[in-house]
């Protein structure tokens, strides 16, 4: 056995101990920020992108607009839908499936149906934003891969 006193552990370097001090840091916070909340999170920032667009397309309740009949004639022009099919199919979309993210039933489906109008609205409808329809699409892909999380209908229902 070598004596610690006769052979002294050298001290870790500084770049070892900051590496030692920012993993115990990380472990905090991923005690602290569990997948649940990220979740949690994930839904609401999707599900309030999303309604909100909706809302810019009806009048009361669920009136579609002549100004979302114009938008979908005139700027977006979805190949193969005609334009007020395909208002009314975004405009109840855009309501559904952020309703359903926000009380955490459905999640994975309802994520999967808004990277699916995501994936519409890059190709078709505005190619250039692909920074902003990425980070949509982001949200999505952790909703579907994980699921709406501890604080979800999903989760008191036993859905994965």
């Amino acid at each position: 056995m070598i004596d610690a006193a006769i052979h002294p552990q050298p001290d870790k370097s500084l770049p070892q101990r900051l590496r030692a001090s920012w993993n115990r840091a990380a472990d905090t916070a991923g005690a602290w920020i569990s997948d649940s909340l990220l979740a949690l999170c994930a839904r609401f920032a999707l599900a309030g992108i999303f309604f909100m667009s909706g809302r810019t397309k009806v009048e009361g309740w669920l009136t579609v607009t002549d100004n979302a009949y114009a938008l979908f004639r005139e700027e977006y022009k979805v190949p193969l839908l005609p334009p007020e099919f395909a208002a009314h199919m975004a405009a109840y979309a855009e309501h559904l499936f952020p309703l359903l993210l926000v009380i955490g039933l459905g999640t994975r489906v309802s994520a999967l149906a808004l990277l699916g109008m995501t994936a519409v609205i890059q190709l078709f409808v505005y190619p250039d934003a692909w920074p902003t329809h990425l980070s949509w699409a982001g949200l999505a892909l952790y909703l579907i891969g994980r699921g709406g999380g501890r604080i979800s209908s999903d989760h008191w229902l036993g859905i994965k």
